[in-house]
């Protein structure tokens, strides 16, 4: 999420203005990072969200960098009317996500359209004029429902596809159809969506393919994973729609499952955000973010190890988390890991694998 007061920090900002109900001015929000963490020095260079992130991405060596990417990329100047919250970054920040190598984002979320047609149209041209694949929204169905298709240096080609729910935030008018922009949508998580996903996926997959079902799904705040969501994932990998379930909306990492063989992250959290010095009720908290490096069998796309790490956001900066912010992580997934039949088993630096049964 780099838009509103990330954007504001970086050398070019836009216009600060919202249309919240309560906040007026993006700068607000790096005011309240501030007041909760120190100085943000200002103009930030583009890798400065990433902090610490850098140095580990480089250490996993990822074969591919994936994102949900939830901010509209564009100047454009009218929101959408009636949505209380309007994420955007300067077109001239998309440097951003060049320099943590980010090679696909997936853009079916409930922020995207915030700005608009235009927001949208704008967004994808800044993204593919920088070499980043998109998925999940387009100029009309067929580009939304599109996957990104990025080569593997051992052959065939990873496919990430990108669906949303209604229950995510997404406002009516912001599917994609033929002669209209938007996003791509799953109404309902029942068998037919997943059936539409099957279809899908096999009229885009060769032999040698390996598939990432994006699915940006449920509120920000949850307690548990929703058995629709177990069932709708289970349901695409039983079909064979899915080689990893890629999940996100909750602003908090959710519990993660091995159904099988195949991954599921129900919830990723956010990486990045600008939520610093707001106060969540329920003992949730969203400066906990996470990277997840996940090892795929090239033969079938079974999960070989996912080695989580974390970070924690300060000044707009991923860093190290402190011990409290390591232990308040540990005990949100123990348990409801435990019930999905996996566990995090600790490593040096802070840094956990999945276990999976």
């Amino acid at each position: 999420m780099t838009g509103r007061g990330i954007d504001q920090v970086m050398r070019q900002p836009l216009p600060p203005v919202l249309y919240e109900p309560w906040v007026r001015d993006a700068r607000e929000y790096v005011r309240l990072a501030e007041r909760a963490n120190g100085e943000i020095r200002q103009p930030v260079m583009a890798d400065h969200p990433w902090g610490d992130a850098l140095a580990e991405m480089d250490r996993l060596e990822p074969d591919l960098r994936i994102v949900n990417l939830e901010t509209a990329i564009t100047t454009a100047g009218t929101p959408w009317p009636g949505k209380g919250i309007h994420y955007r970054m300067s077109p001239a920040h998309v440097d951003c996500l060049r320099a943590a190598g980010i090679n696909a984002c997936t853009l079916a979320n409930n922020h995207v359209l915030d700005w608009g047609e235009q927001g949208l149209r704008e967004t994808l041209a800044a993204l593919h004029a920088e070499g980043i694949a998109s998925a999940g929204a387009g100029v009309d169905t067929s580009q939304a429902q599109a996957p990104a298709a990025l080569p593997m240096p051992g052959g065939g080609r990873l496919l990430v596809f990108g669906w949303a729910t209604p229950d995510s935030g997404v406002l009516p008018g912001w599917g994609a159809g033929r002669d209209h922009p938007g996003i791509a949508l799953l109404p309902h998580l029942d068998t037919a969506d997943a059936q539409a996903v099957l279809e899908c996926v096999q009229g885009h997959r060769r032999p040698g393919d390996r598939v990432v079902v994006s699915l940006h799904w449920g509120e920000n705040w949850v307690d548990e994973v929703p058995t629709a969501h177990r069932r709708f994932a289970h349901r695409l990998i039983d079909l064979g729609a899915a080689d990893v379930v890629h999940g996100h909306s909750s602003h908090h990492p959710l519990p993660i499952e091995v159904h099988a063989g195949r991954l599921i992250l129900y919830g990723c959290g956010d990486l990045i955000n600008d939520y610093e010095g707001i106060a969540w009720t329920g003992g949730h908290r969203s400066d906990i973010c996470c990277l997840y490096g996940a090892s795929l069998a090239c033969a079938d796309g079974s999960l070989q190890s996912l080695e989580i790490v974390p970070f924690q956001l300060r000044r707009f900066r991923l860093g190290q988390p402190d011990p409290q912010a390591l232990q308040w992580f540990e005990r949100l997934l123990a348990q409801g890991c435990r019930t999905l039949g996996t566990r995090l088993h600790a490593c040096p630096g802070g840094r956990w694998d999945l276990v999976w049964y």
